[in-house]
């Protein structure tokens, strides 16, 4: 496990690195393209991104607001092409096959400040508090969106978040574990304009590797999306809640998730991003289980072969951080490196 997360983590940073070395090329019309089976009602064939057309005149709909499959256009500028797929990406309910790979890294982080150490007495617990802030946790998200057209004016996205964890612990060691795996279902209707809303439900699977991690317990709520884009601008944010409802933990789940993005797309598949993680523990005895960073980055989409892909680099600063028993669980900054590779249909 420890060999596959450090992979993991150097796959996440050549492609970071290469993100700003890698011009854009114009074979766009080499890239795979996907079948699509209409012999049957209800097609469980993934969806493909929507033709992104430029609009010709004032009071014209916005390129890909609809949520309409269409197709890479044959003979369009690789700039342009780049600029269309970036707002494609920034778009988390996009009708767009994509395999996100998102690496969070938190310098200054220390191991388990609420973890108990014996005094011989079971009823009189003490917690050691002299822990060093002199630790990194890493967490690199595997997360894989893959939409299907329910019908015309419906198409569902699933969204699945699969996360490996390098979590400080005692002694200047680290635990290298499978954290839970988090899975959504969006049912994203088809609008018409500069909206997308998508809306479902999101649960939480107990896969934790190791105890110490993972919640042991099984969790769902409702998630919902909300997406507007115009012009080089693409904004939105996304929202779940779980609650615990079965698993054998011992400690019940109530957690939030916030992630408000706004994105400013430049020429040439360049884009400034702001896409902070917000996230409050409810079960948080001492009512300090906040996370609240802000921050921001840049990114670009551009061609590697055939292959388009999305890569950004952005840091954040915690200006909320969780405590627990006095103590806090993360360092200062979070910095993160993402890398989407991106499947569009192409002629």
């Amino acid at each position: 496990m420890e060999s596959l997360f450090r992979g993991s983590l150097r796959l996440v940073g050549l492609f970071s690195f290469a993100a700003l070395l890698v011009p854009s090329t114009a074979e766009a019309q080499d890239r795979p393209k996907f079948l699509v089976d209409d012999a049957v009602d209800f097609d469980f064939t993934p969806l493909v991104l929507s033709e992104l057309e430029i609009a010709q005149a004032s009071g014209s709909q916005e390129p890909g607001t609809d949520n309409q499959p269409v197709t890479v256009t044959p003979g369009e500028s690789p700039a342009q092409e780049d600029a269309d797929l970036a707002k494609a990406a920034q778009n988390p309910i996009a009708s767009l096959i994509s395999l996100p790979i998102q690496w969070n890294s938190t310098p200054g982080t220390q191991w388990a400040p609420n973890v108990e150490i014996p005094t011989g007495n079971p009823d009189q617990p003490t917690y050691k508090t002299n822990f060093k802030h002199n630790q990194t946790q890493n967490v690199v998200n595997v997360q894989p969106v893959v939409p299907f057209k329910v019908s015309e004016g419906l198409t569902l996205v699933t969204r699945t978040i699969v996360p490996f964890i390098s979590q400080p612990w005692a002694r200047g060691t680290n635990i290298q574990t499978l954290g839970d795996i988090n899975p959504s279902v969006f049912f994203v209707p088809t609008l018409k304009g500069n909206f997308t809303v998508g809306v479902g439900p999101t649960l939480m699977i107990p896969s934790a590797t190791d105890a110490r991690i993972g919640s042991g317990r099984w969790s769902a709520g409702p998630t919902g999306v909300l997406v507007y884009s115009k012009g080089k601008i693409v904004t939105g944010g996304l929202i779940n809640n779980v609650w615990s409802f079965a698993g054998d933990g011992k400690k019940d789940v109530n957690k939030m998730l916030i992630q408000p993005f706004l994105n400013y797309n430049l020429p040439k598949g360049w884009y400034l991003t702001s896409a902070p993680i917000i996230t409050a523990d409810w079960m948080n005895k001492d009512d300090k289980g906040w996370t609240v960073p802000v921050g921001a980055g840049v990114g670009r989409v551009f061609t590697l072969g055939t292959q388009p892909i999305n890569a950004s680099l952005s840091a954040y600063y915690n200006v909320v951080k969780p405590e627990e028993r006095g103590q806090t669980l993360i360092g200062d900054w979070t910095f993160r490196a993402q890398v989407q590779f991106l499947f569009p249909t192409g002629s």
